[in-house]
């Protein structure tokens, strides 16, 4: 998977947005103003994804693709390599899960809100 498809996968979900908070290569993807993903459009070849911390071990032990986020809480924050062994059907369920991860978090005014979206 490329970076633009990976943006694009993104957007495509429910209440989300984009920005460049950090700088002009840290495109942050938010949904309902809280990130779930960063893609680096810098080196072009990763991506940091939000994660449950177990799965973000299970993660990190079975792929070279997939390392503790740099810059983020490595708890939460996993960092995936494009280009090894991490493959376009893996890389949608994890932005799937990053995403999932988001919205359980939602208060349930936040989450009402997110519900009413159409």
């Amino acid at each position: 998977m490329d970076i633009e498809t990976a943006r694009e996968y993104c957007l495509s979900k429910k209440a989300v947005t984009e920005c460049l908070p950090f700088d002009d290569y840290s495109l942050v993807m938010k949904v309902m103003d809280k990130m779930f993903v960063l893609i680096d459009l810098e080196s072009s070849n990763k991506i940091s994804m939000k994660c449950d911390p177990e799965y973000a071990i299970e993660l990190r032990e079975r792929y070279s693709a997939i390392e503790e986020a740099y810059h983020f809480h490595k708890k939460y924050w996993n960092q995936v390599f494009l280009d090894r062994d991490a493959d376009d059907k893996l890389i949608k369920s994890l932005i799937d899960h990053a995403y999932t991860e988001v919205l359980k978090k939602f208060t349930k005014k936040k989450r009402a809100e997110y519900d009413a979206l159409p």
